[in-house]
């Protein structure tokens, strides 16, 4: 199986929350729709700091990860980020790679939009087995 990219959107989660207070009106949520690089062996959402600051993504902590060369660095995590892919939603933490590092889609994310790799398309779909709504699995 070779790389799989997709294109989704990500949007400032704090922003929402003000929109539905009427608090900022709709036209002032900031989001942008990026290129990612759907990783199933990354955990979590990786963003780069061109992105963080574009959507002006509060600082929550920061912690140590280890990367995918085996060397362990601390990085910024920002919260809340809503993603959307085609009819799907899903909110999380994402982890602040330096300069403009490739947007990663870890598992987690993938699991809470209820999304899967396509083995033989090589693409990011909705889970076939529900394409009209996420379902997750509680067991």
């Amino acid at each position: 199986m070779g790389l799989v990219h997709a294109e989704i959107e990500l949007i400032n989660g704090e922003d929402i929350s003000l929109s539905r207070r009427h608090v900022i009106g709709e036209e002032e949520i900031k989001s942008m729709k990026v290129n990612v690089l759907v990783d199933s062996g990354a955990v979590m959402l990786c963003i780069n700091e061109t992105i963080q600051e574009q959507l002006q993504l509060p600082i929550v902590e920061r912690r140590k990860a280890q990367l995918a060369d085996g060397s362990i660095g601390e990085f910024d995590i920002v919260a809340p980020v809503e993603i959307r892919f085609k009819n799907r939603r899903g909110s999380c933490q994402a982890i602040v790679m330096p300069t403009n590092n490739e947007v990663l889609l870890g598992c987690i994310p993938m699991e809470d939009m209820d999304v899967v790799i396509h083995p033989t398309r090589n693409e990011l779909i909705v889970h076939p087995d529900h394409p009209y709504f996420a379902q997750m699995t509680m067991m």
